[in-house]
């Protein structure tokens, strides 16, 4: 396997071992419980990773004079 692949599934694994610890000890997930909050975050994801594609981006810190 590649080391994508290997890095995705040991996320994945912790993941999922998290969140049934959480589950086992009686308390709520640290995330978004339904679809549309993980689906919320997934478009954050993919709107920061189009934007970082095309190379384009505003310095706010610089245009404020920080």
């Amino acid at each position: 396997m590649s080391t994508p692949v290997i890095v995705a599934v040991m996320a994945f694994t912790t993941g999922f071992l998290a969140g049934a610890a959480f589950a086992a000890i009686g308390v709520p997930i640290p995330a978004p419980p339904t679809i549309a909050g993980v689906l919320g975050i997934v478009g954050i994801y993919a709107g920061f990773r189009i934007v970082e594609y095309f190379d384009v981006g505003y310095d706010l810190v610089s245009a404020l004079g920080l």
